[in-house]
C-alpha cells in the first residue's frame, strides 16, 4: 500500500540498519572508554559485601510510582488537543518509554506521539509538539535539579583531576551543568516564543528556510505552526499547574530513590543533595548518542557524578556495585513496562484510522 503524505513526513531520513549501526559503534565507543578509564561494568569482588538487600526491593518499588508520574503527567498536555482516558495515555507511554530505551539514537521518541494519535483525534505534529514541550520542561526541572544540588553538596577537595584512569578533571561537571542550565533556559524561552508570537515564528521560519527554498520554507513554517499547537496548555494553569505538580513528584520520587539505593548499595555517606547530583547528570549523560539500553552513557555519566564525592577506591569498589544495581533496575522496569503496555494495547482496538490522525 502507498504511504499518505503523514506517513512520508514520518519516515526517517536515515534507514533504520545505519542508525543501528551508529548506535552500536557510539556504545562500542562509551563502553571502551570505560574499560580502558579502569571504570568496573560489572561490580569487582567485594562490592556487594556491604549491600542491604532490601533497599534493592524498594528502590523497584518507587520506579513503579516514577513510571506513573512520568507517564500520566502527559494527559495534562494532551487534554487541550483531543479527548483520551488516562488508562490510554499510561499505555501508550509505557510502550513509548521502552522503545526509546531500546531504539538506536533515541529514534524511539516518534512512538508515543504516533500511537496516541491511533486513539485520539489528535494529529500527529500537535503530539509531537507536546512531547517536545515535556522533555524541554524536564530538562529545565533536571538542570534546576541539578545545579540547586551542586550548591548544596560537599565535593572532594580539591576535586580529582581524573575520573579512574580517565584523565578528565571532575571539575568539568559543574561547568556542564551550567551550561545545560542555560540551553535548557533558552530552549523554554523559544518554547514560549513560538506559542505566544507563532505568526512572528512562522514568518521567520518560513524567510530563513525560503532561502534555501520558497516551497521548503512554507513546508517547514506549516510544520513549526502544527507542533505549536501542541503547546497549547502553556497558557492555561488548568494544564499546566497539574504537570507541573506531577513532574516535581515524579523528579522527587526519583532523586529519593537514588539516594536510598546508593546508601543501601554501600555509600552511607551520601547525601539527599548528592543523589540529586547523581541523578541529574545521569539524566542528562544519556541525552548523547549511545547504544541501545544507553549502555555506556549511563554508566559513565553516573562515575563522573560519584567522583565529586568519593574517593577512588570507593568509587571503583562500593560505587560500582550501586551504578550497575541502578543500571539493572532501570532497564529492567522499563523493560517489564514495555511488556505490559504492549500486552493492554493489543486488548485495546485503535479507536481513529491512521491516516485520518496522521494528517
Amino acid at each position: 500500500m502507498g504511504a499518505t503524505p503523514g506517513q512520508a513526513e514520518l519516515r526517517p531520513q536515515t534507514p533504520w540498519r545505519s542508525r543501528l549501526a551508529i548506535s552500536l559503534l557510539c556504545g562500542l565507543g562509551l563502553v571502551w572508554i570505560l574499560l580502558d578509564g579502569g571504570l568496573p561494568i560489572y561490580p569487582p569482588d567485594g562490592a556487594f559485601d556491604h549491600l542491604r538487600p532490601w533497599t534493592v526491593v524498594a528502590y523497584v518499588a518507587s520506579l513503579a510510582a516514577v513510571h506513573w508520574f512520568r507517564a500520566a503527567r502527559w494527559r495534562h498536555l494532551l487534554r487541550p488537543l483531543g479527548r483520551l482516558s488516562l488508562r490510554e495515555v499510561v499505555v501508550v507511554s509505557w510502550v513509548g518509554f521502552g522503545a526509546i530505551l531500546l531504539s538506536p539514537l533515541r529514534s524511539g521518541e516518534v512512538v508515543r506521539p504516533y500511537l496516541i494519535t491511533t486513539r485520539s483525534s489528535i494529529r500527529m505534529w500537535e503530539a509531537t509538539g507536546s512531547v517536545g514541550a515535556e522533555r524541554i520542561i524536564d530538562g529545565l526541572a533536571l538542570s534546576t535539579i541539578l545545579f540547586i544540588g551542586l550548591r548544596r553538596a560537599t565535593p572532594l577537595d580539591p576535586l580529582p583531576d581524573h575520573i579512574g584512569d580517565l584523565k578528565v578533571p571532575v571539575a568539568a561537571v559543574p561547568s556542564a551543568a551550567m551550561g545545560v542550565l542555560f540551553l535548557f533556559c533558552s530552549a523554554f524561552l523559544a518554547m514560549a516564543v513560538f506559542y505566544f508570537a507563532r505568526d512572528f515564528a512562522r514568518r521567520t521560519t518560513q524567510k530563513v528556510f525560503g532561502l534555501v527554498s520558497a516551497p521548503l520554507g512554507t513546508r517547514v513554517a506549516d510544520i513549526v505552526d502544527r507542533v505549536a499547537q501542541g503547546i497549547r496548555f502553556l497558557p492555561s494553569p488548568r494544564h499546566l499547574v497539574p504537570f507541573l505538580l506531577e513532574t516535581a513528584a515524579y523528579w522527587s520520587i526519583n532523586a529519593a530513590g537514588v539516594w536510598l539505593l546508593a546508601w543501601g548499595t554501600g555509600l552511607s555517606g551520601i547525601t539527599l543533595a548528592e543523589a540529586c547530583v547523581t541523578m541529574g547528570c545521569l539524566g542528562i549523560g544519556i541525552l548523547v548518542p549511545s547504544g541501545p539500553g544507553y549502555f555506556g552513557a549511563f554508566q559513565l555519566a553516573t562515575y563522573m557524578a560519584l567522583a565529586m564525592f568519593f574517593p577512588e577506591d570507593v568509587l571503583l569498589g562500593t560505587g560500582s556495585a550501586f551504578v550497575f544495581l541502578l543500571y539493572v533496575s532501570q532497564v529492567g522496569f522499563h523493560l517489564v513496562a514495555l511488556g505490559l503496555g504492549m500486552r493492554l494495547l493489543r486488548r485495546a482496538p485503535e479507536s481513529f484510522p491512521k491516516a485520518e490522525a496522521l494528517g
